[in-house]
């Protein structure tokens, strides 16, 4: 059967310094964003008691933060959920149990109701989450991250060979630190939604780039005396068309979600919809540049292949 060409030819191999810059730059960023300010923890990890109430016709925050210090819950984070009549209203770690998370929805439904014009508050939903669950949820989290990423490497390295699964790895590492600081950059909250779809974005991410790496042992085969760094551009040539089609169809979906999907799911539409983004990138640009660094060839010509790439800059 006769191989079908490739309809694009693009030198990608040619960018990949430029590229190396770029993801380090993002890396830097990200890096020092998570040192310096960190993830804006939701109760899910931090701990402490959120409550949603509804108005007829609401006040402004400041009023029923100004309202709610008289209680002295310690840090009280209000915001608009979905429209200016719901508000979320977020505390800091309060006693456990049932009474206690019963009595602290009283006092605060109580305390902000005069704040209302026709005197009405009604009480939509009440969560609590101890210290304790919270630092559990974290430790879990970080868990299931690095697990993911050790059977990746591990699956990766048995299906093709380990400098493939060491490119997989880094591609991946990138995108999930990126992804989280954007999240530090922003401030935005961090919850076990989020986590969900970090992970998602690690097994979208492997998976794109593990349709490269088969065609790159694929091209390998077929292109035996050309060196790596043409194999590497024909087989994410040959993929190119598969890979933008995917990932534009998920990406317009994320776009609707962002823009129509309310507050409750927005978050974890912004991370996947940067995790996708830079997952696409990640394949193409980090994870197949890796394999011809570290390249080495049956003949022992290794030191000839990267300097050939290099002339092409």
């Amino acid at each position: 059967m006769e191989m079908i060409q490739s309809k694009t030819h693009f030198d990608f191999v040619r960018f990949r310094v430029v590229a190396f810059f770029l993801s380090g730059a993002l890396l830097l960023l990200s890096v020092g964003s998570l040192l310096l300010q960190g993830l804006n923890l939701g109760i899910d990890f931090s701990g402490g008691a959120l409550v949603q109430v509804r108005f007829v016709k609401p006040p402004q925050t400041d009023q029923i933060r100004t309202a709610l210090a008289e209680l002295e819950l310690g840090d009280v984070v209000i915001q608009e959920f979905g429209s200016p009549e719901e508000i979320l209203i977020r505390v800091e770690k309060q006693a456990t149990g049932a009474e206690a998370q019963n009595a602290l929805a009283a006092r605060v439904v109580e305390t902000i109701k005069p704040l209302a014009a026709d005197g009405k508050v009604e009480l939509r939903r009440v969560e609590f989450v101890g210290p304790q669950v919270g630092s559990e949820l974290t430790k879990s989290g970080l868990l299931a991250v690095f697990y993911s990423m050790i059977a990746i490497l591990v699956y990766v390295g048995w299906r093709f060979e380990w400098r493939f699964a060491y490119g997989a790895v880094v591609a991946l590492v990138h995108d999930v630190t990126i992804t989280m600081g954007l999240f530090s950059l922003l401030q935005l909250e961090f919850t076990l939604v989020v986590v969900a779809a970090v992970l998602t974005v690690i097994g979208y991410s492997v998976n794109d780039t593990i349709v490269v790496y088969d065609r790159i042992r694929e091209e390998r085969i077929r292109m035996k005396k050309r060196p790596m760094g043409e194999v590497i551009n024909q087989a994410i040539n040959d993929t190119l068309s598969r890979t933008v089609i995917t990932s534009l169809t998920v990406v317009l979906v994320l776009v609707a979600l962002l823009l129509f999907g309310g507050l409750v799911i927005h978050d974890f539409a912004l991370a996947l919809f940067c995790g996708v983004v830079i997952g696409t990138y990640s394949s193409i640009f980090v994870a197949s540049p890796i394999v011809l660094l570290l390249d080495r060839n049956e003949t022992g010509e290794a030191e000839k292949l990267l300097p050939q790439a290099t002339e092409a800059l």
